[in-house]
């Protein structure tokens, strides 16, 4: 037997072969780092067929030149009757569709027979070219490695889920004698407690706002912690209790950590109490400063509680989805309840095709959501899902618990599910008209620049500087679904030759690396897309690499300085350049517009087609100055110790906790750095000689 454990390791077995066919076992010794590469998610992963095959069928079939039913009927002889996890594949190598199966034989047979319900799966299985195989032990295994390879393959013919990005906590740091309170995004290495997830980095700020009022946690880093001489402004608003310089005794700061982590953890109502009763002590005793600021802390408390909406009063950890389609497209929206507390919600808009139902989208959505994410005690559903104890079973397993898979048709938790199925219903809405807005905008945006056809990738470039120093380039994309921002690029500018502030010279640079990359790794773009294409699915690969249009911040020298790039790329014609100049007195709506072959033109000022471009550009400049401020707060707070070859995080951050800043290590002789636990006198030496080599 081949195939994954839950934990994504290999099992190694021939006992589920059918007789016969140990010929095509693979040698799973070699393959072995590859597949398991490929499931932990690999950079190449996505980019190579995967070699965790039990059987390979490409083979003679493929060089035959069998395809679709044929191809698949020829190989169901050979598949087992176990679970397991295929991939159908065309002629190309890419992955249309990863399924998993109770019986691969019997799942596979009716791909062979050649009767189909939908159209797509018509396509789909007219398209394959090659399969691939993997046997399980069992089928919630195959749930799971099926939601794992849909995750890092994205076929085109699957359920998608389009963002992955991790979630949000609140971390209370438990590494330090001052615990602070921080945001905090990806793997939980920092020791501390985690409180979330947040459905976004705003409620995340808002609450850490609000619970600066109530408990006085400090926020700072542990460097700037560390040397601090005086309280800082945050313990003057009464934002902190400034443990930094003894404002408050050790003892009583980390009361009010208790405290806080009290009312995270779903104690609230007791925090509240006690804090009312000190109140009411404090004012019985006349300390009425005291009763000031214990009264503040309560209001902040019940600011945090009335922005959380709705705060279920039985369910204690849950994650509620609930799922509504209109006009072909799908809207998934969660909430996040933790501690009985409703920690916010977010939208999701999957990929699928508009043959599949709600149940359908919903099943396949909450295998890959799960699939790097923690999973709550209980799960409420808008709509029941096929295999849903199978998926409850599966989501056991990864998260070493029980987990409840729940429809429920009555009560409290109804009132959930049908609230976040409202917010579904809104915020589809607000998606389909803003979706039909984006097409009529690009195909007035083509009317009005004489292009053949209305634009699927318009770039947008822009640079940032200030006199010439930490300059940016900046690239922006946008589509028929608005800005598509995993596409976004910047570009540090490197070339030592440019003049600082030389605008042009920071453009060329951007375009050469922009299109010569883009011509390395996609050649020339090849036969168009027809308008009207009998696609019923848009995925990343069909999102073009190549733009139609490019918008640059310049008039007719940089519009020339572009087109000449361009020429010598030998790309002069795949791409319409259009320069966008600042108006008189570089007021908005009297832009001039440059083009090849075209004298330069305005449009009018309440044209639509004029906020759009305005609205491209001013989107530029912001990822731009962004980009710039980013690089530029970097070479800010770079450290001298980063410079030193040797001086990793460790040794930093203990030079920094005993002389408190770089320029005090700087200052310091060879004996007193030698004082530092973990710097040996050859290390003290070397940090001496870097700061006084020129001495």
């Amino acid at each position: 037997m081949n195939g994954f454990g839950p934990s994504g390791k290999r099992i190694v077995g021939i006992d589920t072969l059918p007789e016969g066919d140990e010929d095509e076992l693979l040698d799973v010794e070699d393959a072995g780092a590859d597949a398991e590469d490929e499931v932990s998610g690999s950079p190449d992963a996505a980019a190579r067929p995967a070699p965790e095959i039990a059987w390979d069928s490409g083979g003679t079939e493929k060089g035959a030149g069998k395809v679709g039913a044929e191809l698949i009927q020829s190989l169901v002889k050979r598949l087992p009757n176990a679970p397991g996890v295929y991939r159908m594949m065309n002629a190309g190598g890419d992955v249309l569709y990863v399924g998993k199966a109770r019986s691969l034989r019997k799942r596979v047979t009716n791909y062979a027979q050649g009767r189909f319900h939908t159209n797509r799966i018509g396509r789909m299985v007219a398209q394959t070219a090659a399969m691939e195989f993997v046997v399980t032990r069992t089928e919630t295994e195959a749930l799971l490695l099926e939601a794992n390879l849909i995750k890092r393959l994205r076929p085109r013919f699957n359920v998608l889920l389009r963002d992955d990005k991790s979630f949000p906590y609140i971390l209370i740091t438990g590494d330090h004698r001052a615990p602070g309170i921080f945001k905090h995004r990806g793997a939980h290495s920092r020791k501390g407690d985690y409180f979330g997830p947040f459905a976004s980095a705003g409620a995340v700020g808002r609450t850490i706002n609000s619970l600066q009022k109530a408990f006085l946690l400090r926020s700072c880093t542990d460097s700037v912690f560390e040397t601090r001489t005086r309280p800082c402004l945050l313990y003057q608003i009464k934002r902190c209790s400034g443990p930094c310089t003894n404002e408050i005794s050790p003892e009583g700061y980390l009361d009010l950590v208790a405290e806080a982590k009290g009312f995270l953890s779903g104690r609230s109502q007791k925090v509240k109490a006690e804090i009312s009763a000190a109140m009411q002590q404090a004012s019985e005793a006349l300390d009425f400063e005291t009763a000031a600021i214990l009264r503040d802390r309560l209001a902040a408390l019940s600011h945090v509680q009335s922005h959380q909406g709705i705060n279920p009063q039985t369910l204690e950890e849950a994650d509620v989805f609930a799922v509504h389609q209109e006009g072909g497209q799908t809207c998934i929206e969660v909430f996040f309840f933790r501690t009985g507390q409703n920690w916010g919600n977010r939208s999701y808009f999957p990929k699928a095709d508009p043959s599949l139902g709600p149940s359908e989208v919903l099943g396949a959505f909450l295998a890959q959501f799960y699939d790097d994410k923690p999973v709550p005690k209980c799960i409420l559903l808008s709509h029941a899902v096929e295999e849903q104890q199978l998926l409850a079973d599966a989501l056991s397993i990864k998260a070493s618990r029980k987990i409840a898979i729940a429809t429920p048709k009555r009560g409290e938790r109804k009132d959930l599910t049908d609230h976040a199925r409202q917010n579904a219903r809104e915020a589809l809405g607000r998606r389909l008209a803003e979706t039909s807005s984006q097409a009529r905008l690009l195909q007035g945006f083509a009317e009005t620049f004489g292009l053949e056809r209305t634009p699927r990738r318009i770039e947008i470039y822009d640079n940032s500087h200030i006199m010439g120093t930490n300059a940016v380039g900046a690239m922006v994309v946008a589509g028929p679904e608005g800005f598509v921002k995993n596409q976004y690029r910047k570009f540090n500018i490197r070339s030592e030759a440019i003049t600082p502030g030389d605008d042009f010279g920071m453009m060329r640079e951007v375009m050469e690396r922009r299109f010569s990359r883009l011509l390395k790794e996609d050649g020339l773009p090849g036969a168009e897309i027809p308008e009207e294409s009998d696609d019923e699915i848009v995925t990343e690969k069909s999102f073009p690499a190549w733009p139609e249009v490019i918008l640059i911040d310049g008039g007719k020298g940089q519009l020339s300085a572009v087109n000449t790039i361009l020429d010598n790329l030998g790309v002069t014609g795949f791409v319409t350049v259009i320069g966008i100049a600042k108006g008189v007195d570089r007021e908005a709506g009297r832009e001039r517009f440059f083009m090849e072959g075209r004298d330069p033109f305005s449009l009018p000022v309440r044209d639509p087609v004029l906020y759009f471009i305005q609205r491209l550009r001013d989107e530029a400049h912001r990822f731009a100055i962004g980009s710039h401020r980013a690089r530029r707060k970097k070479e800010m707070v770079k450290n001298p110790l980063d410079e030193i070859a040797g001086i990793g995080p460790g040794r930093k951050r203990a030079l920094l906790h005993h002389f408190g800043t770089a320029k005090a290590v700087s200052r310091a002789a060879v004996a007193d750095i030698m004082t530092v636990p973990g710097i040996s006198e050859a290390m003290a030496r070397l940090i001496y000689g870097h700061f006084h080599e020129k001495g």
